[in-house]
């Protein structure tokens, strides 16, 4: 193995969960796949075409730079959306390759219009209306110059959607706020088309709002964390898991992360071990070391908090968790052996390591610790 560990991508837990989410948002609804911040560390290079196999052709993305990735291994019917970050000197590259963006400044519109009259070719645009995430996005009093310069310059863009984005909508303590934006889009969205403004999509639900707001599913969803096979979080799993039965989980995690042993030894009574002095052997132990640290994704705050499963079995990280290595406690196992596998992330045997539980140890989200996971551990696709 020329790395010290590997990321697997399953192909048949990403088509079950792309069939199960577009299910609930109905067969009139597209499906776009956000694969932004390198696919939450799935990999943009190896997840899209998956994603594609799996009858998904809309894809969304935070900046240029990701439109770029997607661009150069996506097939040619499939349609991106960048929903964040293009500067000006890259505007040229979207219009000419059909990327479509969002316009949420008058700068941007300004900009984005004339690159496309230099050109000659229409920008594929979407107008973010602010609803109340306070965050980018037209207010309301904002839109007239909005509409004016659109239709002033009509064959300068070609109005792809209107949407907004929630403001937390896996949470309920959020739901008002949640209702009042939904509100607010409707009227600004009927203002807008009374002004002649008619897109050919609005959108405006995430996971959590397909999840917990079925009634935003509009024309087009922006699903991400779900489509990996994890809740936006663990009160959007109650409140949608019949009957609160969380073994009957539709979502299946997409990524298993593993490594193997590098090497056994066995460490006296009273000794320390790994760096400083935070772990003190009470009893002579038989340790394993793991060629994997916080440089691979692996947070130093699992010192002595973290586990790994090795034979089937689920072993406490002891010590500090050094850059490239860490050491688990492997003493209660019969057997253990250099080249033994080790799952960091998934399933071995009858035990589990999920993000969810992951991420607990160390008080991160699934989407913290998922897009923390290096871009050059190799990726490797699996049924």
């Amino acid at each position: 193995m020329k790395h010290t560990s590997y990321i697997e991508l399953s192909k048949s837990a990403l088509n079950n969960n792309i069939n199960y989410l577009k299910g609930l948002a109905g067969k009139d609804t597209r499906f776009s796949m956000v694969i932004k911040a390198n696919a939450y560390g799935h990999g943009i290079e190896d997840l899209l075409p998956m994603v594609e196999e799996c009858g998904v052709d809309h894809f969304t993305v935070f900046s240029v730079a990701e439109a770029m990735r997607a661009h150069r291994v996506k097939q040619k019917q499939c349609e991106i959306m960048i929903v964040g970050w293009i500067d000006d000197d890259h505007l040229a590259w979207a219009i000419e390759n059909e990327v479509s963006f969002y316009i949420f400044t008058l700068e941007r519109l300004h900009a984005t219009c004339q690159v496309a009259q230099k050109i000659n070719k229409p920008a594929k645009v979407h107008i973010e209306i602010e609803t109340g995430m306070h965050r980018t996005g037209f207010y309301k009093e904002d839109l007239k110059d909005v509409v004016r310069i659109i239709e002033d310059n009509r064959s300068c863009f070609e109005v792809k959607g209107v949407c907004t984005h929630f403001a937390g909508a896996e949470e309920m303590v959020n739901h008002d706020r949640i209702k009042k934006q939904i509100q607010r889009f409707k009227d600004i969205t009927n203002g807008l088309e009374k002004q002649g403004i008619i897109p050919e999509c609005y959108h405006c639900a995430c996971s959590a709002g397909l999840f917990n707001f079925p009634e935003t599913a509009l024309d087009l969803v922006r699903v991400g964390i779900s489509s990996y096979g994890f809740w936006p979080n663990t009160e959007t799993k109650m409140l949608n898991l019949n009957d609160g039965d969380q073994t009957n989980d539709p979502l299946q995690r997409v990524l298993s992360w593993k490594s193997v042993v590098m090497s056994v030894k066995y460490v006296d009574e009273n000794e320390y071990v790994s760096y400083g002095r935070s772990y003190l052997t009470n009893h002579p132990t038989k340790i394993a070391t793991i060629p994997v640290g916080y440089g691979y994704g692996f947070s130093r705050t699992l010192s002595n908090n973290g586990y790994v499963l090795i034979r089937g079995t689920r072993v406490r990280v002891v010590g500090a968790v050094n850059m490239n290595m860490m050491v688990v406690d492997v003493t209660d196992l019969e057997e253990v052996n250099v080249n033994d596998e080790v799952v960091l992330i998934g399933k071995q045997g009858d035990q589990t390591i999920t993000v969810s539980s992951f991420s607990d140890m160390n008080n991160s989200m699934n989407y913290e610790l998922l897009t923390r996971l290096p871009g050059h551990i190799p990726r490797r696709i699996v049924s």
